[in-house]
């Protein structure tokens, strides 16, 4: 489901975010923090993407 994700850059932050502890897979987690310092914001992204992509 997340392959057909479409992630925008440049998408102005929401002006409220909440913080949440998600419990996530071990392997999963590595990889996105390998993907750079902005791993939690890419990650908000396509949670976002997928919502859009469901409502």
């Amino acid at each position: 489901m997340f392959a057909k994700a479409v992630i925008r850059r440049g998408v102005p932050n929401a002006k409220a975010k909440t913080q949440a502890t998600v419990p996530i897979d071990r392997h999963v987690l590595e990889w996105f923090k390998s993907q750079g310092p902005s791993y939690q914001t890419e990650i908000n992204q396509l949670l976002r993407a997928y919502m859009e992509a469901h409502q």
